[in-house]
């Protein structure tokens, strides 16, 4: 099977990840949990979002610069899976990718299963629950999952931030990430070239 395109990756990435949004309200439908029922804009919930964003921009830079031979393994698959075929679009394409990401995984892992699981069973188990299975879709490598799962524990307290539950700030948290290490992403995958 040839590769795609980095066209049709582009489509593809954005039509998968839009495709959660569904499967979050099935599985909210299912779970009796409204995905958007602590979803609200609030200046304060992006202003929050952009400030928990740096501390995960600071690691992954700091990650990027670590010579572990399996932190090299998951830079050397990030350039090959996303450098290769995102480094000729437009940031905005690449904005726009990340909004759609941030959006969808936020509310099906911190608008639904998070607070179905951590009903079934405590917050802190919910919480634990709920990024196991976040890691699990992000698995590329086992260092990765571990990666993926801390992350989504730290989205998933940031639900809480502000004193109330808002999913707007993990939303923000998420697709802010996502949009600068795209962004550092490609720069290095140009400067491979």
């Amino acid at each position: 099977m040839q590769p795609a395109a980095p066209d049709s990756f582009f489509r593809l990435a954005c039509w998968f990840e839009g495709a959660l949004i569904p499967v979050a309200v099935l599985v909210g439908r299912i779970t009796d949990i409204d995905p958007f029922a602590e979803l609200n804009f609030a200046e304060l919930a992006l202003f929050n979002g952009a400030l928990l964003t740096l501390p995960l921009l600071l690691l992954f830079c700091l990650l990027q610069q670590l010579p572990f031979p399996s932190l090299r393994h998951i830079r050397e698959l990030l350039l090959e899976t996303l450098g290769s075929k995102l480094h000729q679009r437009h940031w905005t394409d690449l904005f726009i990718l990340a909004c759609i990401a941030g959006f969808s995984e936020e509310l099906l892992f911190r608008g639904t299963l998070q607070p179905w699981l951590e009903y079934k069973t405590s917050p802190a188990t919910g919480l634990l629950l709920s990024n196991a299975m976040f890691a699990l879709a992000h698995a590329i490598t086992p260092l990765y999952a571990v990666l993926a799962m801390l992350m989504g524990i730290y989205l998933g307290m940031s639900l809480d931030y502000s004193g109330e539950r808002q999913l707007l700030t993990p939303i923000a948290i998420h697709t802010f990430y996502d949009f600068f290490a795209f962004l550092i992403i490609i720069r290095d995958y140009r400067r491979s070239l």
